[in-house]
């Protein structure tokens, strides 16, 4: 995911404060360790929720990708067995449980080769990306001029880049639409270098957008190879494509409002090359953990939802296809969403997402309500002794659509391929100059990828996230705990209930509702 240092989110009270493994004093620990003021079903349910069964999940996770080839990607065995290994105990403890099918292109990645100035220069291929010819494709490299949307126009082409692979600077537009304005102009392939620290790994998000074959490089391999503008390289990216289906799991709560119903979700797919365990298994270990501890019928204001997404990894479909199957007024029973993807990183930050655009960084702020939902999360954390950075909403997870179709959204993350800086490594401890996660979508992401302590501290602040929202909302969109119903709405929450599948999936002839 794509990271910038961000401002620090800490209390004046709080800001010379570390937490104890970092420093802090014997009676600073003692002052922090109570829990901050809030609502107590989230006291309660951050006591309950406990690292050593998220663990144990994360297990279970590693040994289903273990008898599985060593993956659990969308549609394969090792994803259907991770899915319902979940759904199964959401469903013994009571939660009503959908199994939602949908249609996807399932891509995996054969050869990644890029040669320029006689040197190799690594290379991922973009997800959906054109294949080359086996040996690749050698032609002259055209350095795209660099600006704030480097080779989003027509207009950044020149006319001699006809022939030759476009060499374009990350950032302004899609990576589909770079690629499609270079082959516009005549290039017959693109490469795409990074704007920050660590690998770019992209996707053009369908197969229809694919042009010509695109990968993506470092931004220290993008310096090197504009040096070269003229030279001929090789690049070869070759894909093997397949049509396909998978599911998300969907579990909602019996108990609460289920026209204001709290939202969480993570995905539980893995990318092809490994077991994901970090990517995404410490979010869904630690959301199934909350949802058993919740249980299924809590003493709540609001229902609350989880979504166990798939095929995150191939562009965010089984998210996108969730939100769009639902209809308007489905979606405005949707008060708020949290997203959790990767909280465990061998290197961990602690980000919280953006929701105010207070650091005036990338895509801008989320709806209405955001903001507040930052603030719970971030300041839980700051509450603990632990300081938090923002990051931007900048599209690479599965709150995408909730925001586009202006659902409220947060959530937690402690960094992929990017950089630690040195004052972050000073304030969170860890080491400077290496990435956040160094088994970044790769066969490593396994269970020595995890730091335990980082996941610990994110799973008490979604606990108490769950707590807060599951008692009232009124921050986030003005419904106030508690409020008394009219018979009509006691009856429309019935309703819902008994018709969640069909809420889940709003007609969708491939659902598959227990």
């Amino acid at each position: 995911m794509s990271l910038t240092r961000r401002r620090l989110l800490v209390p004046a009270a709080l800001a010379a404060c570390t937490t104890l493994a970092f420093g802090m004093t014997p009676a600073a620990a003692a002052n922090t360790a109570a829990q901050p003021d809030g609502p107590a079903l989230a006291k309660q349910l951050v006591k309950k929720v406990d690292v050593g069964a998220i663990n144990r999940h994360l297990i279970a996770l590693q040994r289903i990708s273990d008898a599985n080839g060593g993956t659990r990607a969308a549609s394969t065995e090792g994803h259907k067995k991770s899915a319902e290994y979940i759904a199964t105990k959401l469903e013994a403890a009571g939660f009503q449980v959908t199994r939602q099918e949908f249609p996807f292109t399932f891509a995996e990645t054969l050869a990644e080769k890029l040669t320029a100035g006689g040197a190799d220069v690594p290379v991922i291929a973009m997800e959906y990306t054109t294949n080359t010819p086996v040996g690749g494709i050698t032609a002259p490299l055209a350095v795209v001029a660099v600006d704030d949307t480097s080779g989003c126009e027509a207009t950044d082409y020149t006319a001699d880049v006809a022939g030759k692979i476009a060499l374009i600077k990350r950032g302004g537009c899609s990576f589909a639409q770079k690629q499609a304005t270079a082959a516009a102009a005549g290039a017959i392939g693109a490469i795409v270098y990074n704007n920050t620290d660590g690998a770019l790994n992209g996707t053009l998000g369908d197969p229809a957008n694919a042009k010509i074959p695109t990968g993506g490089v470092t931004a220290a391999a993008g310096a090197q190879l504009a040096t070269l503008g003229g030279q001929n390289v090789t690049l070869e990216l070759r894909a093997f494509q397949e049509q396909r289906t998978s599911y998300n799991v969907i579990a909602e709560t019996k108990t609460g409002r289920h026209d204001n119903v709290v939202m969480l979700g993570s995905h539980l797919d893995s990318v092809p090359a490994g077991p994901g365990i970090n990517d995404n298994g410490t979010g869904s270990a630690t959301l199934l953990e909350t949802a058993l501890q919740l249980g299924s019928s809590p003493k709540s204001s609001n229902a609350v939802r989880f979504g166990f997404w798939s095929a995150e990894e191939f562009g965010l479909i089984g998210s996108t296809y969730y939100v769009d199957s639902l209809t308007f007024e489905q979606q405005l029973d949707i008060a708020l969403y949290m997203n959790f993807d990767m909280i465990g990183s061998p290197n961990a930050a602690y980000f919280a997402y953006d929701g105010d655009n207070s650091d005036g960084v990338g895509a801008g702020p989320g709806p209405y309500g955001s903001a507040q939902i930052e603030q719970t999360l971030a300041g839980y954390l700051n509450a603990k002794g632990v300081p938090t950075e923002g990051t931007d909403f900048d599209g690479r997870s599965d709150y995408g659509e909730f925001i586009a179709v202006g659902i409220p959204a947060g959530g937690l993350f402690t960094g992929a391929e990017g950089q630690k800086t040195a004052a972050q490594a000073a304030k969170w401890g860890g080491t400077a100059g290496l990435a956040y996660d160094r088994c970044y979508h790769q066969a490593c992401d396994n269970l020595g990828n995890i730091d335990r302590v980082a996941l610990d501290r994110n799973a008490d602040a979604v606990a108490w996230a769950v707590g807060v929202y599951a008692t009232s909302t009124e921050s986030v969109n003005g419904v106030p705990p508690g409020k008394s119903k009219t018979a009509k709405q006691k009856a429309a929450d019935r309703g819902a209930q008994r018709n969640f599948a069909a809420h889940a999936v709003a007609g969708d002839p491939h659902a598959l509702a227990s």
